[in-house]
Formats: C-alpha cells, structure tokens, sequence
C-alpha cells in the first residue's frame, strides 16, 4: 500500500471517528462540537487535492464560486 493511500485511509478513519463522537452524549456542548466539525470540513475541502490555500486552483476557485456568487438558497 502506497503513502498516499494509507494517509488518506488514515483520514477515512478519522472523519468515521468524529461522527460517531458527535453522535454520543457529552459534557461538551453541541455548538462547540459543531464549530469544530465544520473547521474539520472546510481543511478537508482546501487540502484534499493538495494545498488548495496557498497554490489556488479551479477546483477551490469553483469552490468559492458556488458559496458566495451562486449559492443554493
């Protein structure tokens, strides 16, 4: 199994532990769980095809696009 591909087994697995964490009952509330859960997808969009925040490519810029100039309503 390639680097690359047991790194991106390795964030499979961390994306299933954090589901299942927020699906059980807590001394922390729900909003801080949610802030931190949204944090975790939006790193996930800008690095999942490489460095989507310093090397900005079509892929980030349709992106952008489509949350602030077509949102869907």
């Amino acid at each position: 199994m390639s680097l690359r591909c047991e790194f991106y087994e390795q964030v499979e697995n961390a994306w299933l532990d954090i589901n299942q964490e927020c699906l059980k009952l807590t001394a922390v509330p729900m909003p801080i769980l949610a802030r931190i859960v949204n944090l975790s997808r939006v790193l996930d969009v800008i690095y999942k095809e490489g460095d989507g925040y310093t090397h900005v490519g079509k892929s980030m810029k349709d992106n952008i696009g489509s949350l602030f100039i077509d949102p869907i309503v």
